[in-house]
């Protein structure tokens, strides 16, 4: 079972006034739903706010203040930046000389409190508040447009512009690890690299790119599938920041010449978000890309993926299967573990042992054992779904069947009475059977073992502040294969651009799906080794809904436009 770690929960577990069964109800609580744990217990009535005030205040031994935002005069607020106020979720709420008494959102973690005492510059002193109140005041005194990236680009000035960056990928470097070490814990460069994460996921970012160029260094991030290009800071700016990066994902600093993976948790507006940090080393310094894995902006329930209901039944069906295997298909980016975490959440009951193999583990689910592959030290898939066989389970989930290898001992556990889901990287629903035919599966394995394949697309949806009803011309409508007796009195709409939407027109993603149900038909071409054309013709015969139909569906619907419908079909 994935634990979720809370020194609150840990003292009140202390104290005694949870026990065992309540304990495992407000993790599941808070594994589900992101909430804070404080939350979580006022809410099932375990322990009130002020007990839980009480006790940190004991524990900590400090006072409850009472926040009155009319004691916080401006020269309490200046004494923490807005952007530090906003990332480390603090309130000052008095100054006496050198020291800077604050109230935490989160006063239980003390690296926290050494970071933000190091990052303001001055002596902290920490209280205690109710959070409601903390951060109504943030909220208030620090509104999210205070900072932004050009202000603090301006206050770093010209405090780097020493640092060298000649980076030649040629030649073995040596690196003077104290030198970075400074640079990374340099106040400016801690609150530049606050600011940029902050802004990235507030303006709902799904990775954040950091890219040294031999003239400049780029800050680019990605918000519903398309890049957007931040204000780009001096290129004598990439090794702090990049170093700072790496500081905090707990990563090697002076090691340059070789990729690192590791990860971020951050605390953002009182929540929680985890980066997966990836480095990779090219001609003119490190390149890092952040993906932004944000519980509370994760939904893992079925009913939320807005799967069609014909597919979403058909789904449900297939993963109560007690045998067989589920692929889900698309290129990287598409939602395909999402897909595959919300049917694992729907068989997850206590009569069934679930076991998963990814790489990595994007999000932890409780009561399902989770793998991370790392093939560095040899945990490759093969090893782990062998030894997977051994652990008696019921439901395995398998990250990605990309050898044979792995398809093969997973037809084995599917022929062995195991339900398997899995991910393949093809273009359609009917590419997945000829993907493994040529990895050389054999035709009839794959027939009698796969059960369904599920294809499918993200694709961005109008922005309703914007969305503007228009006439499409005859050839928009003949790029889609429509004509005026197909589209009848449908209306089509597109975003105009507006504040927001960033001028896109656009805001969010929906997703468009293809399934290919394996009945009879199917799988007497299957064992034909039949082309992939072939088997798509006769699953549309049998009733197969395409890629390209359910893409009109959203247009005809008014949530997508026929540019986003043809970009991804």
């Amino acid at each position: 079972m994935a634990e979720i770690s809370s020194p609150l929960l840990n003292l009140v577990q202390e104290r005694g006034l949870i026990d065992d069964l309540q304990l495992e109800e407000v993790t599941q609580e808070a594994t589900r739903t992101g909430k804070p744990i404080n939350q979580i217990l006022s809410d099932f009535g375990l322990v009130d706010t002020e007990s839980q005030l009480q006790m940190i205040a004991d524990h900590l031994v400090t006072e409850i203040v009472d926040i009155k935002e009319s004691d916080l005069t401006d020269e309490v607020i200046r004494s923490v930046p807005a952007a530090t106020a906003r990332m480390y979720q603090c309130l000052p709420v008095a100054i006496f000389g050198s020291t800077v008494q604050v109230a935490l959102m989160d006063p239980l973690n003390p690296e926290m409190i050494d970071e933000l005492g190091f990052s303001i510059g001055k002596e902290v002193q920490v209280v205690v508040a109710d959070p409601a109140a903390i951060q109504k005041a943030i909220n208030k005194f620090y509104p999210d447009e205070v900072d932004s990236i050009g202000d603090v680009l301006k206050e770093l000035g010209d405090q780097f512009e020493g640092v060298a960056e000649r980076e030649d990928s040629g030649k073995q470097q040596t690196y003077d690890v104290s030198d970075l070490e400074g640079q990374a814990a340099a106040t400016p460069i801690i609150k530049f690299v606050n600011v940029v994460l902050s802004q990235a996921i507030l303006d709902r970012a799904s990775d954040i790119h950091f890219e040294p160029f031999e003239e400049e260094f780029k800050i680019r991030y990605r918000v519903d599938g398309a890049l957007f290009e931040m204000s780009p800071p001096p290129k004598h700016l990439a090794t702090p920041v990049t170093s700072r990066l790496k500081v905090m994902a707990n990563l090697d600093i002076s090691e340059k010449r070789l990729p690192q993976d590791g990860r971020i948790t951050i605390n953002l507006s009182g929540r929680q978000v985890d980066l997966r940090v990836s480095t990779l080393p090219t001609q003119f310094g490190e390149s890092v890309v952040l993906r932004v894995l944000d519980r509370s902006a994760l939904s893992l329930e079925m009913s939320s993926l807005g799967l069609p209901p014909f597919i979403h039944e058909h789904m449900k069906e297939a993963i109560q299967q007690p045998n067989g295997i589920v692929i889900v298909t698309g290129p990287t980016g598409c939602g395909k573990t999402t897909t595959l975490y919300s049917c694992l959440r729907e068989i997850n009951t206590i009569d069934a042992k679930l076991l998963t193999a990814e790489d990595p583990v994007e999000f932890d689910i409780d009561g399902i054992m989770q793998v991370a592959i790392n093939e560095s030290v040899g945990m490759t898939f093969g090893k782990a779904l062998r030894s997977f066989l051994r652990q008696d389970p019921d439901i395995i989930m398998l990250g990605e069947m990309r050898d044979l290898e792995t398809s093969q001992i997973a037809i084995q556990a599917s022929l062995t009475g195991h339900l398997v889901l899995t991910t393949l990287h093809t273009n359609d629903a009917p590419g997945a059977v000829t993907r493994l035919v040529d990895m050389g599966v054999e035709p009839f394995l794959i027939s009698s073992t796969m059960h369904s394949v599920l294809a499918q697309r993200l694709v961005r949806t109008i922005c309703k502040k914007c969305k503007t009803a228009f006439e499409p011309t005859e050839s928009q409508l003949s790029l889609m294969n429509l004509g005026p007796a197909d589209v009848g009195d449908k209306v089509f709409h597109y975003g105009r651009g507006c504040g927001s939407c960033n001028d896109t027109g656009y805001r969010g993603r929906k997703g468009i799906f293809e399934l290919l149900a394996i009945q009879e038909a199917i799988r007497a071409l299957i064992n034909e080794r039949a082309p992939t054309v072939v088997i798509r013709q006769k699953a549309i015969e049998l009733g197969m809904v395409t890629l390209r139909d359910d893409g009109l569906r959203a247009i005809f619907d008014g949530e997508s436009t026929i540019e986003e419908v043809l970009k991804y079909t």
